[in-house]
């Protein structure tokens, strides 16, 4: 029987991890072992709860204003003593995280194998995403599976030099989860408080917008307000004390933009598909947005889901307040413009990626 470790520590690896794992769980002929780090704690709890995960070990690393080596190096000690235990024939890992990386080079010294989902995203940009970009490029080095959601991903791991013989185009397990999440009948305070308003979804929390470029952003979505007489803004506030300070500065007395709670994930994906634009520097709402026919902005100078922007699913506005501005009003005023962006055809796969990565991860060696 073979033994597949599944290691994850954040809200958005736990999100994207759910659908895989429960396919191992319906698979007869493997034993599943779950384990996450805690890198986010409460986030994290959220996804177990609503996915019925209950993970095999915790680490539960998370303290306050833990730094990245700090993260790295207790995973590194804390995930090494259960692998010896465990003797997994797999680790498997997702997308870009602290987390990921440390756990994949902790499988590296134990010389066990490494699944990579979400592997070959890339900027080439060292500090843009910052750690992300670093933190994929370094797994896909060691990763013996490389499971790329888009043919573009595909491209980049064999520029590198990655073995054809060990690289999937799966799609991306994101759009899987939307078949657990998304329901049609789907109500709740912020969905009344929107009324017969537009909404725009507000997400920002990335470490290289802090300070001055989120205060270009939150400007930016002022002046959307104020222009737009029907719209309102949901924003879910990262739990950071200056995101949450900055939110509360720049928006003070603004009655339809509302601050919220980080939310779970069914309440988030359900707010999505009710959403007229996303304004984001996040990364895993570039795919589910597009995937319910939903405009993105992206607020980044770069993505490394190019593949959307060729598609024409995402819109790159960075940081600039003039941008971003310019490009939510053109999705406001030219329904043309919403249209073709609206029902570009999402490059991210049809919902069936974990069913697709189980069967590899079962079927062969590497």
């Amino acid at each position: 029987m073979k033994k597949i470790m599944v290691v994850f520590g954040t809200r958005p690896e736990a999100i994207k991890m759910a659908p895989v794992i429960k396919e191992l769980y319906k698979r007869d002929g493997v034993n599943t072992i779950v384990c996450v780090t805690g890198q986010h704690r409460e986030m994290l709890n959220q996804v177990l709860e609503i996915f019925d995960i209950k993970p095999d070990y915790n680490l539960e690393i998370m303290k306050e204003s833990q730094t990245l080596g700090y993260i790295t190096s207790t995973i590194l000690m804390k995930l090494d003593e259960i692998i010896k235990i465990e003797k997994p024939d797999i680790v498997v890992v997702h997308g870009d995280t602290t987390t990921t990386f440390a756990a994949s080079l902790s499988a590296f010294y134990n010389k066990v194998e490494i699944a990579h989902i979400e592997a070959g995203l890339r900027t080439y940009n060292k500090y843009s995403p910052y750690p992300e970009e670093v933190n994929r490029q370094m797994v896909g080095i060691i990763s013996d599976y490389n499971f790329a959601p888009t043919k573009l991903a595909y491209e980049n791991l064999i520029k590198e030099g990655k073995n054809i013989k060990n690289i999937y185009i799966t799609g991306n397990t994101a759009i899987d989860v939307l078949k657990y999440t998304i329901k049609p009948d789907f109500d709740n305070e912020y969905i009344k408080w929107l009324d017969n308003s537009k909404l725009i979804l507000l997400t920002a929390h990335r470490r290289e917008n802090i300070g001055v470029p989120l205060e270009r952003i939150f400007e930016a979505v002022k002046e959307i307000v104020d222009r737009y007489q029907d719209v309102k803004v949901i924003y879910p506030v990262h739990k950071n004390p200056i995101l949450i300070e900055t939110a509360k500065k720049v928006f003070e007395n603004m009655e339809r933009i509302k601050l919220i709670e980080p939310l779970d994930v069914v309440t988030f994906h359900n707010l999505i598909s009710k959403s007229h634009i996303i304004l984001t520097d996040s990364g895993g709402i570039q795919e589910e947005a597009p995937a319910l026919n939903i405009p993105v902005v992206v607020l980044r100078d770069s993505t490394e889901r190019q593949e959307g922007v060729e598609a024409g699913t995402l819109l790159m506005a960075g940081t600039d307040k003039e941008k971003i501005v310019e490009k939510v009003c053109s999705l406001m005023e030219r329904k043309d413009e919403y249209e073709r962006v609206a029902k570009s055809i999402n490059p991210y796969g049809d919902g069936t990626a974990s069913s697709q990565i189980v069967d590899i991860l079962l079927e062969r060696n590497v």
